[in-house]
C-alpha cells in the first residue's frame, strides 16, 4: 500500500512539474529519421505524449537512415534516430553528433513469396538463405538507398561472400521499406526488411517470412543529438529534451507498450 501511495504522488510531482514548466524558447524540433519508425506508426504513437508534456513540437523527416545523416551533416535536423551503429560511429568520430544513446532493437526477417523457389525456408543463418538466393537467380528488391536496412543487407551479401549488385535478378529499388515490401510482393520477389515495418504491413502482402532469428540481423536503433558546434543555429535544447524522453521512463514505457496487432514492434534494452 506504501508502495502505490508513493508511486501514486510521484506521478503527481511529475505532472505538476510539466504543467510548471515553462514553455520552450524554441518549440520547433526538426527529427531526421528512418522510414520504420514512422512507417510502423511508432512516432505518431509516442511523439503526441512528448509534445503535450514539453511543449515541443516535433517534425518528422523520415527518409533513411542514411539520408538522414545526411541531413544531420548539413545542420538541416537537430536530432537524428537511426539503425546503422557503423554509419552512427561514423557521424560521431565526424564530431556531427554531438551526444549518442541507445534506444530500442528489433530484428531484420528476409520475406519471400509462399512458394519459395529459392527454397530458403528453415535455412539457420541469413548467410545460407542469401546464398540459396543467388544460387537460385530468384528476383530479389534491394532498398537501395544506403537506408540501415540496405546496410545491412549488403553487410549480409559480403558476409556471404557474394557481389549481387549488376545481375539480373537483383533489384534496387531507391525506395522506402513499405514500398520496398510491395514491390516484392507484386514480382513474387524476395527482400530484407526490418520487422516493424513488416508487421505494419504483412495485411497489404501475401509475402511470408522465410528466414529470421540469425544474430547478424541484430537490428539496434540510436538517437543522436546535432553537434551545436557546428550548427550553431540547431535546437540543441530541444535536441536533448527529445533524446532524454526517448531513452527515459515515459518514452522507454511507450516503446515497450507500442504493439501492431498484439505483437512486439521494438525492445527495450535490459
Amino acid at each position: 500500500m506504501k508502495r502505490l501511495v508513493a508511486c501514486i504522488l510521484s506521478l503527481a510531482l511529475t505532472a505538476a512539474a510539466f504543467a510548471q514548466s515553462p514553455a520552450p524558447t524554441n518549440p520547433r524540433i526538426r527529427l531526421a529519421t528512418t522510414t520504420s519508425t514512422e512507417q510502423s506508426g511508432l512516432l505518431a504513437y509516442m511523439l503526441p505524449s512528448f509534445e503535450k508534456s514539453t511543449g515541443y513540437r516535433v517534425e518528422v523527416v523520415a527518409v533513411g537512415t542514411g539520408a538522414s545523416l545526411k541531413i544531420g551533416e548539413k545542420g538541416d535536423c537537430d536530432v537524428v534516430l537511426v539503425h546503422a551503429r557503423a554509419l552512427e560511429d561514423a557521424f560521431m568520430a565526424a564530431r556531427f553528433g554531438a551526444d549518442r544513446r541507445d534506444v530500442m532493437y528489433n530484428d531484420f526477417i528476409i520475406l519471400g513469396p509462399v512458394a519459395d523457389p529459392a527454397a530458403i525456408a528453415g535455412t539457420k543463418t541469413a548467410v545460407d538463405a542469401f546464398r540459396l538466393l543467388a544460387s537460385a537467380g530468384s528476383v530479389f528488391i534491394s532498398r537501395g538507398d544506403n537506408s540501415g536496412t540496405n546496410v545491412k543487407e549488403l553487410d549480409t551479401w559480403k558476409a556471404a561472400g557474394l557481389k549481387p549488385a549488376g545481375s539480373p535478378w537483383y533489384k534496387e529499388a531507391g525506395q522506402g521499406m513499405s514500398q520496398v515490401i510491395l514491390m516484392a510482393d507484386q514480382l513474387a520477389a524476395y527482400t530484407l526488411s526490418d520487422r516493424a515495418t513488416w508487421l505494419a504491413m504483412k495485411d497489404k502482402s501475401s509475402l511470408k517470412i522465410l528466414s529470421q532469428g540469425d544474430p547478424l540481423l541484430f537490428n539496434p536503433y540510436g538517437i543522436i543529438t546535432v553537434n551545436p558546434a557546428k550548427w550553431p543555429s540547431s535546437n540543441y535544447p530541444g535536441a536533448r529534451a527529445l533524446m532524454n524522453f526517448m531513452t527515459g521512463p515515459a518514452g522507454q514505457a511507450l516503446i515497450a507498450a507500442y504493439k501492431i496487432a498484439g505483437e512486439q514492434c521494438f525492445y527495450l534494452y535490459k
